[in-house]
């Protein structure tokens, strides 16, 4: 079942199968490893939802809401 990582909650896990679109956005998120296959662990939200921190190949990286929409996940 395939969604956004926006949709994962603190502690949930995915990994990544695609992107919603390709832009300059996604080009970037790729070049910082958010890669097809690779797995994405999310480590927790600000208080109001934005951003979103997760783990990816080893180091923590935070997104705005509006690029984890972006990121296609299949959940763990």
């Amino acid at each position: 079942m395939t969604r956004s990582l926006a949709s994962l909650k603190p502690g949930q896990t995915g990994t990544v199968s695609g992107f919603t679109h390709d832009d300059a956005m996604t080009q970037r998120l790729m070049q910082l490893g958010v890669l097809e296959g690779e797995t994405v662990d999310v480590l927790r939200r600000a208080p109001a939802g934005d951003p979103i921190e997760i783990r990816v190949l080893g180091y923590s990286l935070s997104l705005r809401s509006a690029e984890a929409e972006t990121i296609l996940v299949e959940p763990r």
